[in-house]
């Protein structure tokens, strides 16, 4: 039997047919208080929910927590979310005007998803990109476990993010309103290269998209 003073447990889940507004609106909880092996993952999505553009505080890591699990678990979480920009992609990245995966004019990037490197259309060499990341990210052999990472397995994400970052940088030097539209709701570029430069899991010499302040001001002074 209840009794009249207990608090009724928060049931985290979203029901069929829960209206946009309503999606996710439950009570924040605790890191200590989410008991579960996604409980990482859980944090992440929660502090994205609270406030995307506050990038400080979703790269922020609960005090103890493995550095490992944080790469990996913030690295699956870009790739869900580069998955959106994918989809806005296909209405305008034609094969036959994208047909190279380019950035700047000095950048053409080679698609590691065929048995010997080569050339993709852009929008092609973005589904190989994300459907290889998901295949590892997701691997048994790699990555069992959600709680603990080999440090081998830690050393293959900074080529996942040297190749889910050209995604980024297509978009920008060649489809620009698109990308400043998407960047403008999830704020996931400037994330992105903040997370990659934090962990030094890329040389800044391939962050060529000018997302952060210090980038924006370099690019100024190149022009003037």
């Amino acid at each position: 039997m209840k009794m009249a003073n207990e608090a009724a447990p928060i049931i985290r889940r979203n029901r069929p047919g829960t209206k946009i507004k309503d999606w996710c609106s439950w009570e924040d909880e605790s890191f200590e208080e989410m008991d579960s092996t996604l409980a990482v993952q859980q944090f992440i999505q929660q502090a994205i929910r609270k406030d995307v553009t506050n990038v400080e505080e979703i790269l922020n890591p609960p005090e103890g927590q493995d550095e490992g699990v944080w790469k990996y678990e913030h690295l699956r979480q870009f790739c869900m979310e580069l998955n959106g920009l994918a989809v806005k992609l296909q209405a305008e990245c034609n094969p036959e005007v994208c047909t190279q995966m380019t950035a700047t004019e000095q950048w053409i990037f080679l698609c590691a998803a065929h048995k010997t490197p080569k050339e993709c259309p852009a929008i092609d060499y973005t589904r190989h990109t994300l459907d290889g990341a998901a295949c590892l990210l997701n691997s048994n052999k790699y990555f069992p476990s959600r709680v603990s990472i080999k440090d081998s397995s830690v050393a293959k994400l900074g080529s996942v993010c040297r190749r889910v970052y050209r995604i980024f940088s297509h978009a920008y030097f060649h489809h620009r309103l698109l990308f400043d539209t998407y960047e403008n709701e999830t704020y996931l570029c400037r994330r992105f290269t903040q997370f990659v430069t934090k962990y030094n899991l890329m040389s800044k010499d391939n962050l060529i998209v000018p997302i952060m302040e210090d980038q924006q001001t370099l690019e100024g002074e190149s022009e003037a």
